[in-house]
This record gives C-alpha cells, sequence and structure tokens, in this order.
C-alpha cells in the first residue's frame, strides 16, 4: 500500500481549499492504481463499492472547489493503459466512462442538471433508458460492409488492445450482419457497437470446476475470469471459455440514422447483436427508482454480476448537445448498489507520513473479508475523525469498503469497548524523522516540518515524479524507487537521467539480469522528451495537479516562458503575478504554492539538472485557427436564454476560447443575458465589447 495522506474523510464541506488540494492528490493517485490493477491486470484491488466511494468524494470536493481540478483527476480519466503483449488500437471516438449516482437524490440531480445545461424548463420530462450496468470488460466491435473487421478492448479510453481474433470467438458476436438488413439498407458502411464481455454465473462456477480438476488457476470472480479469458494470446483458450456479451452503444459510424437511445436498442436486435432485455425507458424519476427497486431484487437471481444501473438520456439530439467532460457523457449516470460492511477489531493505530508531510493515522485491524476481499487496514483520516467517532485501541469497529484503498471504520461498538482503553493522541514528532510535527490554524491534519530530510516525504516525491501520470518510466516502480532510495542511488529527480551511474550499479543485483538492465535503460533514455504539462505535474508542486499543469503549460508555451513568469511574478505587484492569478482556477493559494516552489534554492537547483539532461517540449495548442473566437477571453454574465451557462462555456472552450469568471482589461467578450449586473458595468466602463447571447451565437457561428 502506497503512503497515502490525512483528510480522507473529513466532510467535503468541512475542507479548507489547501487541504482539498492535497486530498484531490491522494485520490487520484490512488484511483490510478486501481484503475491500473483492474483494467490492465485484471486483478482489482478494491471492490467495486469501494472505488466508488473513492470516485464520488473526488467528484465532490471538484465540485466545490472547481478551481483546484486537477488534469490527472479520475474525472477526467478512463481506465488505464493497455497491456503489453498485444497490438494497440487508437479508438476513433473515445470509449467513455461514466458519472456515478449512489441515490435517489443523486439521480434526481442528474436529471436536474440535464435540464440546466439544456436550458429545459423544471417540470420538463427528460427520457431515459434505464439498463442494468454489467460487471465485465468493456470492448469496441468494429464492422465494414457488413463485416466483423476488430475489436479492442477500452483500455485507457483512448487507446486500447487489439482483441479481433479472441472476439471473434464468441457465439454472440454476429461475423456478419445479415444479408437481409444489408438489403433492406439500414445498416451503416461503418458500425462500431460497443458492449461488455461477461460470464455468466453458471459457467464461471463450472469453468472454476474444471480448472480446480486440472490443477490451473481458480478464478476470484466472473469479471476477473471474463477479463483473463478475453484476453489471452491464444484465442483458442478464449473459444473454450464461455463468453458472452451484451451490446448497447456505438462508436464511429459512418451514418447515424436512429433518433434514440432507445431505437438504437432496436437496430442492435434487429441486426443480429445481443441487447439485453431488461433494458426499459423511463419517463420519470419515479419510473427509474422503481425499475432501479426491481433490477436490485431481482439481481441475485440474474446469471450475470450487475453492480447498478446506467440510465442513459434518451433523445440523441439531447445527448448531441450535452456532450462530454474529459472521462464522461454528462448524458449518463451509473447508479451504483449499496457497498458492504463487515465487523472486527482495531488491534493498534500506527502513523504514516505523506508526501506532502500529512499524518495519517491508520487503523491495524484483525483481518476480516468484507465483499470478497481480506481486509487488514482501514485509514482513521485526522485526529478529528478519530476524536468524533471516539475511536480507541481493542475497540470492536464496523469497517466499510466504500471510501478507500484502505476501507474505512465508520462506528465503533460502544457495548464491547474492552476495560481500559484510553483514547488516541497523535505525536507531536513525526514517526519517520523525528521532526516537530504541527497543526496549522485551521487545518484539519499535523503535518511533518522536516521537510527534505524526511524520508517518507522524499521517497513519496520520487515515487509521483516516475508515476503514470508523469514520466511513467516502465522498471521504476514504487517499489524498485524505495530499494533505491534506500541504497542512495536516488536521491533527487536527476539522478535517475544519469542512466549509465544507476543501471552500472544494478549490476549483478538480484532480480535484475542483464534484459531488466537494459529494459529500464531504454525506458530512461524513451522519457528524456516529455511534454511541458507532464513535465510540471511530475514536479509535485502543491495544490498543482494534471490540470493545473495543462492551464500553465498552454498559459505560458514553454519552460522557458514559465520560468521567467514564474520568476517575475515572485514580486505580487508585478504584471506577471497579476496574469498568474488571472488564469482561469488559479487562485493567490495556487499562486503561491507556485512560486515557493519556483523560489526554493534546492528546487531551482534540481531544476537546472532536469533542464539539462531533458528535452522539455513546448505545449502545442489545438488548431482552432478557424475559430473566430479562437485565442480570446470570454465571460458571461446574467441569465442565458438558449442554453445553460455549462454549455456556453464548453462550446466557447471548444472553439479556443478561454472563458474567466472575471472583467479585466484583458478580456475580449462580455457575453450578457437579462439580469447582467456589475460585470456589465465594469466592460462598459473598460470599453469591453459587449454581446448579446444572438450576438454571441451569430459569432461563434462564423466560418
Amino acid at each position: 500500500m502506497s503512503v497515502s495522506d490525512g483528510l480522507r474523510e473529513i466532510p467535503v464541506d468541512r475542507l479548507r481549499p489547501e487541504d482539498a488540494a492535497i486530498e484531490l492528490e491522494r485520490l487520484a493517485a490512488e484511483i490510478a492504481a486501481h484503475d491500473e490493477a483492474y483494467y490492465r491486470n485484471d486483478d482489482p484491488s478494491v471492490s467495486d463499492a469501494a472505488y466508488d466511494a473513492l470516485r464520488q468524494r473526488n467528484e465532490a470536493i471538484e465540485a466545490k472547489y472547481p478551481k483546484l481540478i486537477r488534469a490527472d483527476s479520475p474525472s477526467k480519466r478512463v481506465g488505464a493503459a493497455p497491456a503489453d503483449g498485444f497490438a494497440k488500437v487508437v479508438h476513433s471516438v473515445p470509449m467513455l466512462s461514466l458519472a456515478n449516482a449512489f441515490s435517489r437524490d443523486d439521480v434526481a440531480d442528474f436529471l436536474d442538471r440535464v435540464r440546466r445545461f439544456l436550458n429545459l424548463p423544471a417540470d420538463e420530462a427528460v427520457e431515459v433508458m434505464a439498463e442494468p450496468k454489467i460487471d465485465g470488460l468493456s470492448v469496441t466491435a468494429r464492422y465494414e460492409k457488413g463485416r466483423f473487421v476488430m475489436a479492442a478492448t477500452r483500455g485507457d479510453g483512448r487507446e486500447g488492445e487489439n482483441i479481433t481474433e479472441n472476439l471473434r470467438t464468441l457465439q454472440d458476436l454476429p461475423e456478419r450482419i445479415t444479408p437481409k438488413d444489408l438489403l433492406g439498407g439500414g445498416v451503416p458502411e461503418v458500425l462500431e457497437v460497443r458492449g461488455e464481455v461477461y460470464m455468466a454465473k453458471s459457467d464461471f462456477q463450472s469453468l472454476n470446476a474444471r480448472q480446480e480438476a486440472a490443477g490451473g488457476k481458480l478464478f476470484a470472480n466472473p469479471r476477473n475470469a471474463a477479463a483473463g479469458s478475453l484476453r489471452q494470446k491464444d484465442p483458442a483458450v478464449t473459444k473454450a471459455r464461455p463468453l458472452r456479451v451484451f451490446f448497447y452503444a456505438w462508436g464511429e459510424v459512418s451514418d447515424v440514422s436512429w433518433k434514440t437511445q432507445a431505437e438504437f436498442n432496436e437496430r442492435l436486435v434487429e441486426w443480429g447483436f445481443q441487447a439485453n432485455p431488461r433494458a426499459k425507458l423511463c419517463r420519470s424519476l419515479d419510473e427509474i427508482m422503481a425499475e432501479y427497486a426491481r433490477t436490485e431484487a431481482d439481481r441475485a437471481g440474474l446469471d450475470y454480476d450487475i453492480d447498478g444501473m446506467v440510465y442513459k438520456v434518451n433523445r440523441l439530439d439531447w445527448q448531441d448537445r450535452l456532450g462530454q467532460v474529459s472521462r464522461a457523457p454528462r448524458w449518463a449516470t451509473a447508479h451504483k448498489f449499496a457497498a458492504e460492511k463487515a465487523m472486527t477489531v482495531l488491534e493498534k493505530i500506527t502513523i504514516q507520513v505523506g508526501r506532502t508531510g500529512v499524518l495519517t493515522p491508520v487503523a491495524n485491524l484483525t483481518p476480516v473479508t468484507v465483499g470478497g476481499v481480506v481486509v487488514g487496514r482501514a485509514t482513521l483520516h485526522n485526529e478529528d475523525y478519530i476524536r468524533e467517532k471516539d475511536i480507541r485501541e481493542g475497540d470492536t469497529v464496523v469497517i466499510q469498503r466504500a471510501g478507500d484503498v484502505i476501507p474505512q471504520v465508520v462506528e465503533v461498538v460502544a457495548d464491547k469497548r474492552p476495560a481500559g482503553a484510553q483514547p488516541f493522541v497523535m505525536p507531536d514528532t513525526c514517526p519517520e524523522c523525528g521532526s516537530l510535527a504541527i497543526r496549522e490554524e485551521g487545518a484539519a491534519a499535523k503535518r511533518c516540518t522536516g521537510g527534505l530530510i524526511c524520508p517518507a516525504q522524499a521517497v513519496e516525491r520520487l515515487k509521483h515524479f516516475v508515476s503514470r501520470d508523469a514520466f511513467d518510466i516502465e522498471g521504476l516502480g514504487a517499489k524498485n524507487v524505495e530499494a533505491f532510495w534506500g541504497e542512495g542511488w536516488l536521491k533527487s529527480p536527476a539522478d535517475i537521467f544519469d542512466v549509465e551511474g544507476l543501471t552500472a550499479k544494478l549490476e549483478g543485483r538480484e532480480g535484475w539480469k542483464e534484459k531488466s538492465i537494459d529494459n529500464l535503460r531504454q525506458a530512461i533514455e524513451e522519457r528524456r522528451e516529455i511534454g511541458l504539462d507532464r513535465f510540471i505535474y511530475a514536479l509535485g508542486i502543491r495544490q498543482v495537479g494534471q490540470a493545473t499543469a495543462r492551464l500553465l503549460a498552454r498559459t505560458y508555451g514553454s519552460y522557458q516562458g514559465l520560468k521567467a513568469a514564474m520568476a517575475a511574478a515572485q514580486d505580487r505587484e508585478s504584471e506577471a503575478y497579476a496574469e498568474l492569478i488571472d488564469i482561469d482556477q488559479i487562485g493567490p493559494a495556487v499562486a503561491d504554492d507556485l512560486l515557493g516552489f519556483f523560489a526554493e534554492d534546492h528546487n531551482q537547483q534540481v531544476l537546472a539538472a532536469l533542464e539539462a539532461a531533458l528535452d522539455i517540449q513546448d505545449m502545442v495548442a489545438a488548431d482552432t485557427s478557424d475559430s473566430p473566437v479562437a485565442g480570446k477571453t470570454v465571460v458571461f454574465t446574467g441569465t442565458l436564454e438558449t442554453m445553460g451557462r455549462s454549455e456556453a462555456k464548453a462550446r466557447a472552450e471548444s472553439l479556443g476560447a478561454k472563458v474567466s469568471g472575471s472583467i479585466s482589461a484583458k478580456t475580449d467578450y462580455l457575453v450578457a443575458g437579462p439580469g447582467a449586473g456589475s460585470k456589465l458595468k465594469k466592460a462598459e466602463a473598460l470599453g469591453v465589447t459587449v454581446l448579446t447571447e444572438d450576438a454571441w451565437l451569430e459569432l461563434v457561428a462564423k466560418p
């Protein structure tokens, strides 16, 4: 388990911005690790409920602090990178994931968001297709002129694994769409259908019985069995496995002739694909919840695993307008079933130190099985959480795998408390380096003041530097970073790029052969060229996640531009500082952390060494040269009548405009609807061009 920071279960509405930034960083790292285990290795490290709760907390924090959204945010990422051993397939249309709902209120909020985005009346019905969420492996199958030609896994949503020959072995997959349909003209010349490969429960039991009889590996659950079977190097092995597939969506299509999700489901069946017969059109929240309850009640009797329901806006024209955020469509959501709990004994409370120095108490438990996973540790978040729940060593506690890689303690069974159990007191010193541990005013957790002398922080910073969304150096994972740091080989990120010096030390070391050393050498050399946004993120600056790193890269364009701007902005009265805090999603708090990082002498030395060792690529902006608002700064105010504020902002940004929340002399356009107030007055005073909503729509419609 990776070292984790505190703040884990402080209610979102009690998180300060600086604490929220730390929490978002932790969530991004932990969810990425789970994605790797689930999507790439077919070996989930947490239950679905635990994973969903992680994402739910992440989304709640992002909703409260949108300026802190990271570029490595789980809300911007789907799955994990494709596994080695399969040819890669770039999805022409990304395979997205789904946002989650966990209650009736969440579903109601989803419907309300749809209405607001589309600027619909509050009482307008929003029809959705409701269907069971299959717990399997997401795939896409491509047909050209009615013939099956290619299949791929979802991978990271943009690039998956070529599993054409393996998927071809499934009886549920038509090799050809029937000639009758082709003659009828209803099949697009290019048709990419997407679905979920699964293994029926009965087939899973039979497979494991055969595996046991043959002395083979037993699978943990049907999902793992399906994923492992589909990703066999030998298609004959896949063919011998009882795999099924439900289709429910489309990717690239040469001619979309259907108007609704329901109509597409009908087409799937006409074309010979398996669509889940339980899919149902719902016209109200009450109908949606009734279908959810019915499916949950029937869940145990189904011959396939499901973990919730999926709701999709039925009308395709609305789907098109709603569009998507980075990892998920706005027009769909997944409504998950409830998490599992268990009771056990808290034997001891220990302290872990995170990358930013936060001290996190951890419950060491008598191992207990929760949701099919043996749990021996659980987060206790921080001293306030311990005090509020009165958690003590020796207590019998209820744990839930619904909030972390380390499950959380949700309550104490008071009548089982042993005599003499004492309240827990957080230490005043860091357990790793002995430095003073302080709790700043308003902070939720204690923090080690040791900084770079603290080994826990140093190691975690190096782990972050080589993590998947940073330098992503294959062969230099967390365990090797810890080992190399312990040997004194890695003290600074720049030490990584002393390739010959590092690899020479590995010769003769247990577990390192000539091939593995060569592979590491090659992996490091391949990362000498890196994009500016990934480089900024890799530095591990507090409150600077992927989203902020990308904003900085887009704003300054090059590393030299960034470095010069950070130097100039050290003067808080300078124009450079004003420009920095004017960047959307960056305010004074984030700016202070940025400037503090670039001002620190040790960091300057590391940056100079990295600059000498790397080719940091300039940020290349998307081609919006034909857009009339490319590079323009736009502010929206008042009530928009033809579209919601979110839709307007999304469209402006897609055209290369920068959307700001405040008026300045650098604002190009203020789009003012009814009810515009102080922003309109300020724009008029500064001579900013003011547009009505109609005038704005006319402007962006120009070729």
